[in-house]
């Protein structure tokens, strides 16, 4: 496995995680929409900015309504930028999403998938709390109308038990097969923790996925109110501690 990281950020602090994510043994960024969509329509400038910084737009998460015209361009401009995958994140409520809605959004997204995986470039659906795909159902629902070949599935370890799923480690085993992408995060109390400081079974969760060969990107997403330096900093001690084999 890969070890990206990713976190909202203060005004000023995108030159700070270009400068720091590398040193401190990240090996790719997965960038939040307003880390990279005010250059949506440069790409050229946002090379510039991020060279000599490997792997700082490896992911491109991108959190909206499903547009068709707007996600295209997000992928347009991850080919331009040489990201490996775009996540897609509906920022819509699962309120009044039937099985039957759930499943033509399935076969929308999947043009947008067939379309990327021609240019080389992974689409990925990140289940999130209170969105069209969320619980175990969703997710065989949705796949059941699709190839994983064409989307994959980001999983949002906090999101998870926010929703409901108490036995993360039985999701990701019986989810395997479409699984590409993890976030890694904490959650205790109804919010968001550094990794190892909330009620999360981490260890179980990375357990289930050494046993089921997963080694797509796995990204500290730090989403807790600690300062960015305590983010990278203690999100790379734990994983040392946690994850020996990652460089």
């Amino acid at each position: 496995m890969r070890v990206a990281f990713s976190k909202p950020l203060a005004p000023g602090e995108f030159e700070i995680l270009l400068a720091e994510f590398g040193p401190l043994g990240y090996k790719g960024l997965q960038l939040k929409t307003g880390q990279f969509l005010p250059w949506l329509d440069v790409p050229g400038r946002f090379v510039s900015l991020t060279a000599g910084h490997p792997g700082a737009a490896a992911v491109l998460v991108y959190f909206d309504e499903l547009d068709d015209g707007r996600l295209a361009r997000v992928i347009d401009f991850a080919m331009e930028v040489g990201s490996e995958m775009v996540v897609f994140c509906h920022n819509r409520s699962r309120q009044g999403i039937t099985g039957a809605r759930r499943v033509a959004l399935a076969e929308q997204l999947a043009v947008h998938g067939d379309r990327a995986r021609k240019a080389g470039i992974r689409l990925s659906l990140h289940h999130h709390f209170d969105q069209p795909v969320m619980l175990p159902e969703d997710v065989r629902e949705f796949w059941g109308a699709i190839d994983a070949d064409v989307i994959g599935l980001t999983v949002d370890t906090a999101h998870l038990a926010k929703s409901g799923v108490s036995d993360i480690p039985a999701f990701i085993r019986e989810f395997a097969s479409v699984i590409d992408n993890i976030h890694l995060k904490d959650y205790a109390d109804g919010e968001w923790r550094l990794v190892g400081e909330g009620d999360l079974d981490l260890d179980g969760i990375l357990a289930a996925l050494h046993e089921v060969g997963y080694d797509g990107w796995l990204c500290i997403d730090e989403e807790s109110d600690a300062s960015l330096a305590d983010g990278l900093r203690v999100s790379r001690t734990w994983l040392d501690q946690h994850l020996p084999s990652t460089a």
